[in-house]
């Protein structure tokens, strides 16, 4: 295969993703039995769960990091934690905020291979909020309220801005379980962008009303990752469960 990037436009897909791969370099990533999976900001490890059964039904070892959404020092400590008990090669996966979780911890030698889905992929020492003013305002900005030096996004924004599209009793139990952010997390920094040296998936969401998919596009085309659509609210690992399963099957070397 030549060296040179290459984008090939592939149609709608059963899952309903349009594909764009991008590859930057020709060779196969190692072939995983394990995946962490890291979550965003306004959620728990518990968003992944439909994702999870699929992995599990496909012989992977999975396990769900509990951020606590404290700084960004404190989420990759915890990633770390759970990449430690890990006995080989592991798909590290994230999804929103945990982009930047992973794009720190991600440099862990086992990692194999990392998967963006709606995800934050910041460069080493990169003032994403200032990238991400580049791109249109999300909707949800405009639903986090602070209080006690930490915050969450109203019932409202929650809804209709983070959880679109997912069933209405699925989504006010992701409400409940909606993870309390530090005012602080959001200013932290990474050190290094482990997406340079790692083979990349990205899922980008069509509908997003959380992060701009303009901006989740130039992410993914910076990062030259293998790439899907979907036609998704942020959640599309909620609502798309079997793409995502799909996508990091696919970087775990067990689809082609």
């Amino acid at each position: 295969m030549t060296m040179r990037r290459r984008t090939v436009l592939a149609g709608l897909s059963a899952s309903g993703a349009a594909l764009t791969r991008t590859t930057a370099e020709a060779g196969s990533v190692p072939r995983a039995r394990n995946v962490v999976l890291v979550h965003g900001a306004y959620a728990d490890g518990s968003s992944w769960a439909d994702v999870i059964g699929l992995l599990q039904r496909e012989g992977l070892k999975v396990a769900s990091v509990q951020n606590p959404l404290t700084s960004l020092a404190d989420d990759v400590a915890a990633t770390r934690r759970v990449l430690a008990l890990q006995d080989g090669p592991t798909v590290l996966a994230a999804h929103s905020w945990g982009g930047t979780v992973i794009s720190e911890a991600g440099m862990d030698p086992k990692v194999s291979a990392l998967v963006y889905v709606a995800a934050r992929a910041p460069d080493a020492n990169e003032d994403y909020a200032a990238l991400a003013k580049r791109f249109p305002t999300p909707p949800a900005n405009a639903g986090l309220v602070y209080s006690g030096g930490f915050g969450q996004l109203s019932e409202e924004a929650f809804l209709r801005d983070f959880a679109g599209g997912v069933d209405p009793a699925r989504a006010q139990v992701l409400y409940a379980v909606q993870g309390r952010i530090s005012d602080e997390l959001f200013s932290g920094k990474t050190t290094v962008a482990a997406w340079r040296s790692k083979p990349c998936w990205y899922a980008v969401s069509r509908q997003d009303r959380t992060t701009a998919p303009e901006l989740e596009r130039f992410l993914a085309e910076r990062m030259k990752a293998k790439t899907i659509e979907l036609n998704s609210s942020h959640l599309s690992l909620v609502t798309q469960p079997q793409a995502i399963a799909n996508l990091i099957l696919e970087a775990a070397g067990l689809r082609g």
